[in-house]
């Protein structure tokens, strides 16, 4: 009975013992009818927040009636930096079309316009990895339901998807 005890004790010891995954998951999909690629990326909030305050000298406060007005600004600054992405072998910039907070996860909605098919698409992403060197970034891509993925670290921060 004590051997039973001892076991759940060190069982929920485990179970409430925090511990921090650092990992950021961006699906992309080619919309045939309006001819873009759009792309959601979702990135826990303290995570970012991190890497934008100490890269850029500043105090983001996200989620807080003191977050910066220009936070947009800063989240598309850093996402071009650390985010890039190749169509066909054709680099492209895409477009920061908003951002959405849900619990402890930030939504980032990007799109790339006049994108009339999809044959290959280059990854490189880096998002959070100079601060947290563990981070995984996992992309999902769905090409006229064909379904392909890559994950990306910090050896190995670019990819190849062939359509």
């Amino acid at each position: 009975m004590k051997k039973i005890f001892y076991l759940l004790f060190i069982a929920s010891f485990f179970s409430f013992s925090s511990h921090k995954y650092y990992i950021a998951l961006t699906e992309i999909e080619h919309n045939e009818e309006k001819k873009s690629v759009q792309m959601i990326m979702n990135v826990f909030i303290d995570d970012i927040e991190k890497a934008i305050n100490k890269d850029y000298d500043t105090n983001l406060q996200l989620t807080t009636k003191k977050e910066l007005k220009d936070v947009d600004h800063y989240f598309s600054i850093y996402l071009n930096k650390h985010f890039k992405i190749s169509i066909n072998k054709k680099e492209h910039t895409y477009t920061f079309i908003g951002k959405e907070y849900d619990g402890d996860i930030v939504y980032f909605y990007l799109e790339i316009e006049n994108i009339e098919q999809v044959n290959i698409i280059e990854i490189q992403n880096n998002i959070l990895i100079k601060h947290f060197p563990e981070q995984q970034n996992l992309i999902k891509a769905k090409i006229k339901n064909n379904r392909k993925s890559l994950f990306l670290t910090k050896k190995n921060d670019k990819g190849l998807l062939k359509f």
